[in-house]
């Protein structure tokens, strides 16, 4: 009835005690937060291509129904590197994935990966030939891939994955091509192709709106060079956060 007090070891015990508790509380609270998407944070790996083209519109969405969610996009390029003594597609944004730098990645194929890896194809793409106006001579029928030995032919710089899968697809049809332009970007080679300074060979979402336009042309060949795919690429080894699950529900979502 008369009421206690700490000692004075009592209170010095009670102060650190008294922080513990704090910042238990305060996990406690961010832990919730985050299962409840009112905050956290998702990392993702992908190209220009895969952003434009398939993603963007997804993290619009997942964005307006998820504010509070930070979302990071790391942009990386898809470069050949040497593996035994052969040349192999290892997109950057699976070495991020295996470093654990991102939750997952979006890839287009073809690539390189490891057992621990899990891949969904999501969408197909189309590589083409596109042209302007001084080349309409060359529509109205079927070219032979052999033609394009002797036409001025603008590709990607040779580092890429799509100019690696385009240049093998030709060498099996008997065709070598020597570019006489070669560009870091697509989009560039859009622009190009539209003043006609040669043959672009692009994925046809980037020529799509130009070709509706009537300011390019798809130059139609006696084979379709075979499609591909853009792919989520996950890894068992990276436990996924509740955004990152949230966010890949979405985007397997047809």
């Amino acid at each position: 009835s008369r009421g206690v007090r700490l000692t004075a070891e009592g209170q010095t015990l009670y102060g650190y005690v008294q922080r513990g508790y704090e910042t238990i509380r305060e996990g406690e609270r961010k832990f919730l937060e985050m299962q409840e998407l009112t905050s956290g944070e998702v990392c993702i790996g992908a190209s220009d291509m895969t952003l434009q083209f398939y993603l963007l519109s997804y993290l619009e969405q997942f964005h307006e129904k998820y504010p509070k969610i930070k979302i990071t996009v790391s942009n990386a390029t898809t470069p050949e590197t040497l593996v035994n003594s052969e040349k192999k597609i290892t997109p950057e944004t699976l070495k991020y994935l295996q470093s654990g730098r991102i939750d997952f990645g979006v890839v287009s194929t073809p690539m390189e990966t490891t057992k621990n890896m899990h891949v969904i194809p999501v969408r197909e793409i189309e590589d083409v030939f596109v042209a302007g106006r001084k080349f309409e001579y060359l529509k109205g029928g079927k070219l032979s891939y052999k033609e394009l030995e002797h036409l001025p032919v603008m590709c990607l710089e040779g580092n890429t994955s799509t100019r690696k899968y385009v240049e093998e697809f030709l060498l099996g049809e008997g065709v070598v091509i020597h570019p006489e332009i070669e560009l870091a970007t697509s989009d560039m080679l859009i622009q190009f192709a539209k003043r006609s300074l040669g043959i672009a060979n692009v994925v046809r979402d980037f020529a799509q709106e130009e070709i509706e336009k009537g300011e390019l042309f798809q130059i139609i060949f006696n084979k379709k060079i075979p499609a591909r795919q853009f792919c989520i690429v996950s890894d068992d080894r990276v436990p996924l956060t509740a955004a990152a699950e949230k966010l890949l529900e979405l985007l397997q979502h047809k």
